[in-house]
């Protein structure tokens, strides 16, 4: 029975095998991408080199990347939805196109070798086409030459089979998709690949951009089309166990075994209320993904905003199906130890930030009991005047304020209000919690639209003036600053950086000047790969928290800055503006963050 580390294992070793460079995955923590709050996808390190600019390791790669989808965090606790999960990707950057990816794909699932899937089992669907762009009879015709009957090939729609680019414009292309049949009933005559009922499980995707959308709405041809292809491991594995969810895989069973020790009760139990089995598994899922978020080795840690909002709702929202468990104190840190040792070999950074992951779990349940604590007191306030209402009813709108001022959840507050004979409005509650959500959603939660960041010519200005940000302030402030991390727009930079203090405005203005100097001196921006030791050596800077493969794009600035990055850059210092910070300020503990603009 293969196991998730034997599947990431295989997977590997058999693209490897033909010709693929194995990468290091990357940070859950996007640099220089305002698009979305994580990596949500296994490409989506990969945009710059899908988009033309040549990769240090190659044109064949492989590797696993860890993920995280923030847009279905509500719908967790059913057998199937995740929030973190690890992709496995290979792709080609103007190699090879569709005839090797799809003979591959089917070798890989169905070699004894590997993955052993019965071939009558499997079925594809391929793009039908549509006006602007043919059928794609080209991969369903090597889908027959690899044994697929033409019963089996699906002509599917846009909607279902094809790769959008981010914006209006950009690279695109059909796919394929590949399912293997459960042996469950079809739900009905037009059931297909892609229906929800279960008999079909999709189990990997191969995208071919072989286009590019133009202005005008037409497309035309790549001149170098990428394969890009992805596979969730959790989802595989479980098929591959006939385990009806992943909840009853190795990456849960003993997350699942933790937290029964600490409830004793059973996952799973037949006399279980369904209400049971979904808390646990709202906790597990959530400790994993918040261990992995503060393991990483760009974490973040709970806030109000941004990805520390998602973090901090992970941890309270695990919290809160603890007390419906039982569990009254402290106890994230138990399951957390699980899934630090379930990962350590494949994410060693787990086990190297282990002291933060527990520190900072410890630190937001405390934190959440005492908002708890203030949430129970103000509605024993408000009880008195609840009682007196004949409809003994509270309001939805007392509710949510309860929610929104206290972070009280509605439901221990449905909890209260029943125990001293009282109900909730829920519709008003869920009203009124529609309208916060609709105000906050376009900041708090951005969910990954086809994988492209902003690369557009703002944008790569700002990105090349935080190389020269980065130089100024290790001159103005020391050689101890460090990036700690950035975030770009089309209207400003964001720029993290290691310094103990807050800065003087006579620091503020040195480094505006410097900057502001070399943008004046017209400097050439070059590209050079190398080795990466011999990057270091040369007295290139390396980003904080970064994975590098051995060999590394090292971008120089004239004779004033050399960093190892991945782009993308403008060609002279003197396309980017006057450049103006416009705030210094605290990030977190020994992190100042600066905001400017390019004027």
């Amino acid at each position: 029975m293969i196991t998730i580390h034997e599947l990431r294992r295989k997977y590997i070793e058999f693209f490897k095998a033909r010709g693929h460079s194995e990468i290091s995955g990357k940070s859950l923590i996007p640099e220089n991408d305002p698009t979305v709050l994580f990596t949500t996808a296994g490409m989506h390190p990969l945009v710059p080199y899908l988009l033309g600019e040549p990769h240090p390791a190659g044109k064949r790669l492989t590797d696993y990347q860890k993920c995280i989808r923030t847009g279905d965090i509500d719908a967790v606790g059913d057998p199937s939805h995740l929030t973190f999960f690890e992709m496995l990707g290979n792709w080609s950057l103007g190699d090879y196109f569709k005839k090797e990816a799809i003979r591959w794909s089917y070798e890989f699932l169905t070699s004894p070798e590997y993955l052993g899937i019965d071939p009558a089992k499997l079925s594809v669907t391929v793009f039908t086409g549509d006006e602007g762009v043919p059928r794609d009879e080209e991969s369903a015709s090597i889908w027959r030459s690899l044994g697929i009957p033409e019963e089996r090939i699906y002509f599917l729609p846009r909607e279902d089979n094809w790769w959008g680019p981010a914006g209006e414009t950009g690279p695109c292309g059909p796919d394929t998709e590949m399912f293997v049949d459960t042996g469950k009933p079809a739900c009905g005559p037009d059931c297909r690949p892609g229906c929800h009922c279960g008999k079909y499980f999709e189990i990997w995707n191969d995208v071919f951009m072989q286009y590019n959308k133009k202005n005008d709405g037409s497309y035309e041809p790549l001149a170098h089309p990428c394969v890009d292809t992805g596979m969730g491991i959790e989802r595989t594995v479980a098929m591959l166990q006939g385990k009806k969810s992943v909840y009853e895989t190795e990456a849960f069973t003993p997350i699942l075994a933790v937290l029964e020790s600490i409830t004793g009760k059973r996952y799973g139990a037949l006399d279980n209320n369904p209400e049971t089995d979904r808390s646990f598994r709202i906790i597990a899922d959530h400790i994993r993904a918040a261990t992995f978020i503060l393991g990483d080795p760009k974490a973040v840690l709970p806030s109000n905003i941004g990805a520390g909002y998602v973090l901090r709702r992970l941890i309270r929202r695990a919290v809160r199906h603890g007390r419906k468990l039982g569990i009254d104190g402290i106890f994230l840190a138990k399951p957390a130890e699980a899934v630090i040792e379930i990962y350590k070999e494949p994410y060693p950074e787990l086990l190297e930030n282990r002291a933060r992951i527990i520190e900072e779990l410890e630190r937001e349940e405390r934190k959440f009991l005492e908002t708890l604590q203030k949430g129970e007191h103000e509605f024993e306030k408000m009880l008195p005047n609840l009682l007196r209402n004949p409809e003994k009813i509270m309001s939805g709108r007392l509710a949510f304020r309860l929610y929104d001022t206290y972070g009280f959840p509605i439901e221990l507050t449905e909890e209260l209000a029943s125990e001293n004979g009282l109900a909730v409005d829920r519709a008003g509650f869920d009203e009124a919690f529609k309208k916060h959500q609709e105000l906050s959603r376009a900041g708090s939660e951005q969910v990954f639209k086809g994988g492209l960041a902003d690369h557009s010519e703002v944008v790569t200005r700002y990105h090349t003036a935080t190389h020269l940000l980065h130089k100024a302030l290790r001159i103005v402030l020391g050689e101890h600053v460090a990036q700690k991390g950035s975030n770009l727009t089309a209207e400003r930079l964001r720029f993290d950086f290691s310094h103990p203090a807050p800065m003087t405005q006579e620091q503020i203005a040195e480094v505006e000047r410097i900057v502001n100097e070399q943008i004046a001196r017209d400097l050439p921006v070059s590209m050079t790969m190398m080795l990466l030791e011999e990057a270091k050596a040369s007295g290139a800077i390396a980003l904080f928290g970064e994975k590098y493969e051995p060999v590394v794009k090292v971008y120089t600035i004239g004779d004033f800055s050399k960093e190892v990055c991945g782009g993308p850059h403008v060609t002279h210092t003197g396309e980017l503006g006057k450049f103006k910070i416009t705030k210094e300020q605290s990030s977190s503990a020994g992190v100042r963050r600066i905001y400017a603009i390019l004027e």
